[in-house]
């Protein structure tokens, strides 16, 4: 291939990905849009349902081969749209995409209209709809450190089984500041308890979350989050999704699975992952390549985007879409007349107003 026809290929992909950023955007702005009316409702259910029932809808009008590698449902009995399920108008010669998505991260906070839900999605360009560019974990929890591009570039090394003060002094070291001038980003759940003593025990702050590990992971990255690392265990289809969105940024996220009890670990090792579950996934492992797209809408308000908002006919949604080729970060504000918008639902295979 000469020079000339390697430039043509380049441009094209970088295009493709462009247009498929928009795509994205466009199913995670109605994921949000058909979420509005349960935010506060207390049925996180229906929130889901409705969220999902639109992403769907949205992704299968877009001109991809798209493959759910990591998908809804896989925690409980929520609606969903699931590992292998395909995605997209799969017309010939369209791109072929590996998909990550939670229709929305924070069902919870959502049905108490709480801050912190988002409605997420990235997507990873592949050489076939075959090839698995998003890793599909199979435990439902991994053990999780994330850290922004200074920490990532720094001299010291941050382990999953280092104590919690070494890995500290590492990223205060890195970053200039004391280790009490550190903010720790942890998911507010009783297994980490223990975690959260320690962390105090070396006078850093903790910034405690309910819901939203996506968010939380990618917040080290954010130059305005006030977040110096992300630290805990949370959902692997969460740690995948911002695995993408980290390596957009520049950050790095380690992981390892973690089995809630003996009998996920003998169900693992039967299912024949017992060779997985000491392995520590890096970012690379977990998002591969430089054609991956990483979009969000906000639900409700958190520290990376404004949530939903409406005034009269007109609905206001938040936006970011990052792409790791370029590790360009874009923000999109739309507005939506309600009197005109239309959004495609999946179930009943008809637009809505």
């Amino acid at each position: 291939m000469s020079v000339e026809e390697l430039q043509v290929v380049t441009n094209v992909q970088v295009e493709s990905e462009r247009l498929i950023g928009l795509d994205l955007i466009r199913a995670t702005e109605a994921a949000a849009l058909n979420t509005f009316r349960w935010i506060g409702k207390g049925d996180k259910e229906l929130a889901d349902a409705a969220a999902t029932d639109a992403i769907r809808g949205m992704l299968n009008l877009v001109e991809m081969r798209g493959i759910c590698t990591i998908g809804e449902g896989i925690k409980d009995e929520a609606p969903g749209i699931f590992v292998g399920e395909k995605l997209g108008r799969w017309t010939d010669g369209s791109p072929s995409v590996s998909i990550a998505l939670d229709p929305i991260d924070g069902t919870t906070l959502t049905s108490k209209g709480l801050p912190g839900a988002l409605a997420v999605i990235a997507g990873a360009k592949t050489t076939t709809p075959d090839e698995v560019a998003l890793a599909p974990i199979p435990a439902v929890y991994m053990q999780k450190i994330a850290v922004g591009p200074e920490v990532r570039q720094g001299t010291g090394t941050i382990r999953l089984d280092a104590p919690v003060e070494h890995n500290l002094e590492v990223i205060a070291l890195t970053l200039n500041k004391r280790v009490r001038d550190l903010v720790v980003c942890v998911l507010d759940r009783p297994r980490h308890a223990e975690l959260i003593a320690q962390v105090r025990a070396t006078g850093a702050a903790i910034r405690m979350i309910g819901d939203g590990d996506v968010a939380g992971a990618i917040a080290p990255t954010m130059p305005d989050s006030g977040v110096d690392v992300y630290m805990g265990i949370g959902g692997s289809p969460e740690a995948v999704l911002a695995a993408a969105a980290i390596k957009c940024l520049g950050g790095e996220i380690i992981a390892r699975q973690w089995p809630r009890d003996e009998a996920e670990r003998e169900q693992l090792i039967a299912d024949g992952h017992g060779d997985t579950l000491d392995k520590i996934y890096t970012t690379e492992d977990l998002a591969r390549g430089d054609g991956i797209v990483f979009v969000a809408t906000g639900i409700t308000d958190s520290a990376l985007l404004r949530g939903v908002t409406v005034k009269g006919p007109m609905a206001i949604t938040y936006s970011v879409v990052m792409r790791s080729s370029s590790h360009t970060v874009r923000y999109v504000k739309a507005y939506h007349d309600l009197r005109h918008k239309t959004i495609r639902l999946h179930e009943t295979g008809e637009s809505r107003v």
